[in-house]
């Protein structure tokens, strides 16, 4: 099973995914970053799945979305006839169900169904019996309920049906969650679910302001990033899975069902410019929830509800995606210290600002805070905005984002007239910048490097622009740029940094994909640079290697031609709109985002 083989259906509260046989290979409840019933995806069958699809030989299968929707259709081919699978979650606040139904389109076809309940992540089988209302499949406090108009048997361990389907027959299975100490949640009608499952994604859709001629893969980008959404709190989850790994049989295996700070400023950008500005608003008040407090307990990623990343753990019980373990649960580096978090959240913070989403009060309380912790510990090192896991350095990006952080506040004093130390700001804003001109750019190589007297280059470097640091055009970003080209790039995409050269920084050992989100940065880089053609072509080439329904992970592996890491990956997919925004120039987030802070970067630099 490949990762681009794999199809993502969700309510805003969780997550299911489907390969194109039609077996549900991953399902987490009642949330994301719950346990798993089904684990096969990181394990085998025995870890749980549930398959629905034709008994016999299989000719043809297709798989697709229908129009503006989460509502995923898989047609199988036999020699009997053609069937299709109907897949999807009704966005309900209320209740958690997988709804499944399968309708005869051609002849006539035999179909199996086998479901396999394992829960916490494949390692409890559950108590399983007949009730009035279906099937309920029990262990602790989580409770299933398997409703069908197809008998079931079951048959080592597992729940099976096997039927025959007409043309113009249909028959259902739906999966409902419930606290095993409650009664299980009343039936449903699956066609009307379905109708207005299909009515709530396309009445969201039809918000799109986008109208460029990338129009497909941005909306269904948009989609991907709403079904990631928590929505009880607005959180945006950064993937739907745990522990797909970063290269195939290696270790670099991370749980990613948790919300990212460090992708909060995109994130924003990308739904404004789309038209969602209440999903802006609604990202933005999980944020300023999750950071509330001292700035010294700042995490760098939380939980959908704000809450704390659990300590890292292995799932040694799992055999891993393709035998790449350990299969990890929570995430130590919500633990690191990266100090450029400071800086995106208060570029985050003054963006939320300029479109109203808060007071400016309590946006200020912040601001203050985070901008005074940033100017007393910007000269100490960190372990940088990859979450190295080795010693910390004085990575080049996370003074560059600490520069950001004073400059937020800077325009916030002199826009807004908010009431600030801004000389002293000034002042500070003008040392962090000349430092990074001095020590992090190396002359002999005309560019600036990953961290301070590093010879290596790396691709958060893209981003100096992007923030405003310096212009695209300066002779040392545009050297730092055309070195990245050449010397980080494969298969035309771009890798975070050499990966030769990691263990300089990182206790891991080597070995990871291009990183989809690196390479749309360059598409904005070279917009910036006004080499649009060249642009366009890379942000082809990256549509190129979405799944057939659009969707990306992380990280693409130009010789195997697979995709790799966590998926779908939210980050991938707001950098997709972004660049998709900034091509179009309907607007330019990456423009925008350092509109007005040229002027601010170059006085300093010509005193210097």
């Amino acid at each position: 099973m490949k990762i681009e083989d794999l199809g993502f259906i969700g309510d805003l509260h969780t997550a299911a995914l489907v390969d194109h046989r039609g077996t549900m290979v991953w399902l987490c409840l009642p949330r994301f970053d719950s346990p798993a019933c089904f684990a096969s995806l990181v394990g085998d069958r025995d870890n749980g799945f549930w398959s629905l699809a034709p008994s016999g030989p299989v000719k043809a299968r297709r798989q697709h979305y229908r129009p503006d929707t989460l509502v995923l259709e898989t047609e199988f081919d036999t020699a009997g006839g053609t069937v299709r699978v109907i897949d999807f979650m009704h966005p309900d606040g209320k209740r958690r169900d997988v709804l499944r139904l399968v309708e005869g389109v051609r002849g006539r076809v035999k179909m199996a169904m086998r479901l396999r309940v394992r829960f916490n992540y494949g390692e409890i089988v559950p108590w399983v019996r007949r009730v009035p209302e279906g099937l309920a499949m029990i262990a602790g406090s989580d409770a299933l309920l398997l409703r069908s108009n197809v008998p079931t048997e079951g048959r080592n361990l597992t729940t099976c049906a096997d039927f025959e389907l007409r043309a113009g027959e249909s028959r259902f299975f739906t999966l409902s969650w419930y606290p095993s100490h409650e009664k299980p949640p009343p039936a449903l009608a699956v066609r009307s679910r379905l109708a207005s499952t299909e009515k709530f994604w396309q009445r969201w859709c039809a918000r799109c302001t986008y109208r460029g001629p990338w129009r497909d893969p941005v909306m269904r980008s948009l989609i991907t990033l709403k079904a990631l959404t928590y929505r009880p709190t607005g959180g945006i989850m950064a993937a739907a899975t745990t522990s797909l790994p970063e290269k195939i049989g290696g270790s670099r295996n991370w749980d990613y069902r948790y919300c990212w700070l460090r992708d909060a400023t995109f994130t924003l950008f990308a739904l404004r410019h789309a038209g969602y500005t209440s999903e802006a608003g609604a990202w933005s008040g999980w944020l300023l929830r999750a950071i509330a407090g001292d700035p010294e307990q700042i995490q760098m990623l939380y939980g959908a509800n704000s809450g704390r990343v659990p300590d890292e753990v292995v799932l040694a019980h799992l055999g891993g995606y393709a035998g790449s373990r350990p299969v990890r649960l929570g995430n130590a580096a919500a633990r690191q210290y990266q100090f450029d978090i400071y800086g995106e959240l208060m570029d985050v913070l003054h963006v939320t600002g300029q479109m109203g989403l808060r007071s400016s009060d309590d946006l200020w309380r912040v601001q203050r805070h985070l901008v005074e912790f940033v100017a007393r510990h910007w000269r100490e090192p960190d372990q940088g905005i990859w979450e190295f896991r080795g010693p910390r350095r004085h990575f080049t990006y996370s003074k560059v984002m600490g520069w950001v952080a004073l400059d937020r506040a800077i325009q916030s004093v002199e826009r807004f007239g908010l009431d600030g130390p801004v000389t002293r700001w000034r002042r500070l804003r003008a040392e962090i910048h000349a430092a990074v001109c001095r020590e992090a750019f190396n002359s002999r190589r005309g560019a600036f490097t990953q961290y301070f007297g590093s010879k290596q280059l790396d691709a958060s470097l893209l981003l100096m622009p992007l923030v405003g640091f310096l212009p695209a055009t300066d002779p040392r970003m545009r050297r730092t740029i055309e070195l990245i080209q050449s010397e980080l790039m494969a298969g035309g995409l771009v890798y975070r940094y050499n990966p030769e050269h990691s263990r300089a920084t990182d206790s891991l050992p080597p070995g990871e994909g291009t990183f989809l989100p690196c390479s749309f940065w360059l598409v904005d880089c070279l917009c910036l640079l006004d080499r649009r053609d060249e642009a366009r072509r890379l942000f082809e080439h990256l549509l190129r290697l979405r799944n057939p329904l659009g969707l990306l992970a992380e990280e693409y592996d130009p010789s195997t031609r697979r995709l790799l890491g966590n998926f779908p990956q939210a980050i991938s997919h707001v950098a997709l709109i972004n660049s998709a925004q900034n091509l179009s120039e309907q607007v330019m987030p990456a423009r925008e985002r350092s509109a007005g802070l040229q002027s601010s970067v170059s006085r300093p630099a010509r005193r210097r």
